[in-house]
């Protein structure tokens, strides 16, 4: 079937789709661009950054919390386990559970690369006015 042949309603969900993706994909990376200064992934920000507000998680919290799945997470832990910016330990309620906890280091990292996160989000973002902010805010969550 050609796109002319879609329903209008088909073409109007394609579109927005394709706009969605197009302005999340261009977002992403101008946001994300930065973290190649301190040598970072953004699945490895994504976790240094969960641990710093939210304190050591277990590996299916952390797969939760950044939406990766279980197999790349674990090459991500990996990753920072051999930097040094995270450690392992297995739970000691329940030694199946791993924590995953920041380590020293790994809290200056992130201590010094999340405000200069923050303030590239919010230069991306410059553009929308705070009521404009608010109304896309409420139609994305409708997503979820």
């Amino acid at each position: 079937m050609k796109y002319n042949q879609l329903t209008k309603e088909q073409r109007h969900g394609l579109n927005v789709y394709v706009k969605l993706m197009g302005a999340a994909n261009h977002a992403t990376s101008r946001i994300h661009r930065h973290l190649k200064d301190d040598n970072l992934t953004v699945s490895q920000f994504a976790v240094l950054e969960a641990l710093y507000h939210l304190g050591p998680l277990s590996l299916g919290e952390l797969v939760r919390k950044i939406l990766k799945s279980n197999a790349n997470l674990t090459t991500v832990v990996d990753s920072l386990e051999r930097k040094d910016l995270v450690r392992r330990d297995r739970s000691g309620t329940d030694r199946r559970k791993i924590i995953v906890h920041l380590t020293d280091s790994g809290e200056e990292l992130i201590v010094r690369v999340f405000p200069r996160h923050a303030e590239v989000v919010a230069k991306e973002f410059h553009f929308l006015g705070g009521e404009e902010k608010a109304d896309l805010i409420k139609i994305l969550k409708k997503f979820q």
